[in-house]
């Protein structure tokens, strides 16, 4: 019997007779013990830093970015804390605005913000959302050496002090997730994250799933950090159960440069070989919508290596209670993969064309549907991943017959990622 998260809960199911599994976990490392004492010690002896308390001055303004509920970044054990540091240098409760990055995704709920920042948060303090589309809330931040542009929120530009939140996790063209990028792309506007979503951008052989070195979106964003004024950071690392294996905070590009090091040797895991179907779980927050979801087949297939053969079929369970999402990105999304013919079409008009802000899933996805079939297990609207040319049943089983139909031969090896998200596979040799 096999699992995989569905949702908050776990879908369960056995292989078809003549099938192999092979199931991975990410590495092994020990959550810490007393997260309260390892966020106090990240705050007091930060990386190429001072501490928060000797940053922040009397009078000062200060914004916070934080990460919205498609993220599980456990902001309600960061935020309070830096907010006692704060208000230890003297910094009024009216004086500090927590900024929620949402990107292009939706705007977050009451519910959504409580559960990320905590009720007396909320309450308490000016909590607001990115708004990408409202062109009078950002600074023009100018451009990159190489013609990128750069904007920032007006509030993240405007604080003495910024400060931001994160987790350091595989992201499909940052590298890794986290740091600067709460900032460059959460507190964006939609012309700069169209930008570093764009085809020139997806098609880079630089802007690869684990990928720092030579990767340009994460040197745009890294600048764009620097830009806007990024000075503190308290960014954590954590395992598939979501519990904290790390945590530091100071100098961000520093900070990020360690937790990488230490995400790296978590996620990292070899196989012996390529395999006929992957299936890869995602689980809450990410399987809301079809848009989060499908992150976990396209992980896999832009893995460090190839994982999947040619023609193999990627299974992912997903819930997708909000349909394709309900973010202006998310419908972007549905829509282009929607009213395309097939993938072959869809990749060629995103690249001779161009295409919105958000829809660069579109594309992530038509470069490995066109190699790919992928299969959605247990959505509650088969009718829109259907509409993304994706496969939708109803059981496991369906899946995996499918896939012996489509691969033509019962005897498949089958590779089972938990936590395709946060597990990078690679083929040792």
């Amino acid at each position: 019997m096999y699992k995989v998260p569905y949702g908050k809960t776990e879908i369960e199911f056995n292989l078809l007779p003549g099938m192999k599994g092979t199931v991975i976990y990410s590495q092994p490392i020990s959550p810490l013990a007393d997260v309260s004492a390892a966020i106090d010690k990240a705050l007091a002896e930060p990386i190429n830093s001072a501490p928060l308390r000797d940053l922040a001055r009397k009078g000062d303004s200060v914004c916070i970015v934080f990460t919205d509920i498609t993220r599980a970044c456990p902001d309600y054990l960061l935020i309070p804390p830096i907010l006692r540091e704060l208000h230890a240098a003297g910094v009024r409760k009216e004086d500090v605005t927590l900024l929620c990055g949402t990107g292009l995704h939706r705007a977050s709920t009451y519910e959504e913000k409580v559960a990320k920042l905590g009720v007396h948060v909320v309450e308490n303090y000016r909590v607001v959302d990115n708004k990408p589309q409202n062109a009078a809330d950002f600074v023009d931040l100018g451009q990159t050496d190489s013609g990128i542009p750069l904007s920032a929120n007006k509030i993240a530009c405007e604080a003495d002090l910024l400060i931001s939140t994160g987790i350091v996790e595989p992201h499909q063209i940052a590298g890794y997730s986290g740091a600067r990028k709460t900032v460059a792309i959460g507190a964006a506007d939609e012309e700069m994250i169209g930008y570093m979503h764009g085809p020139q951008m997806i098609d880079h052989p630089g802007t690869r799933l684990g990928k720092i070195s030579g990767n340009p979106l994460h040197e745009a964003i890294t600048e764009a950090a620097r830009r806007v004024g990024l000075r503190f950071i308290l960014n954590v690392v954590s395992d598939e159960e979501e519990r904290p294996v790390a945590i530091y905070g100071g100098e961000p590009e520093a900070t990020f440069a360690k937790l990488v090091t230490i995400a790296r040797k978590l996620y990292t895991v070899p196989v012996p070989h390529k395999y006929d179907v992957v299936v890869g779980g995602v689980g809450f927050p990410k399987d809301a919508n079809l848009y989060q979801a499908s992150r976990a087949p396209s992980y896999i297939f832009f893995a460090p290596t190839p994982v999947v053969t040619k023609g193999g079929v990627l299974i992912t369970p997903a819930r997708c209670e909000e349909g394709a999402g309900k973010g202006i990105g998310e419908q972007r999304f549905f829509e282009e993969m929607h009213s395309s013919p097939n993938m072959s079409a869809l990749l060629e008009k995103m690249r001779q064309k161009g295409y919105q802000p958000g829809a660069q899933r579109a594309l992530i996805m038509a470069k490995v549907m066109e190699v790919n079939p992928v299969v959605i297990v247990g959505a509650e609207f088969p009718e829109i991943v259907r509409g993304t040319k994706m496969i939708p049943t109803q059981t496991m089983e369906e899946a995996l017959e499918f896939a012996v139909k489509h691969i033509g031969r019962p005897d498949l090896d089958v590779l089972i990622i938990p936590h395709a998200l946060l597990t990078l596979p690679f083929v040792k040799d």
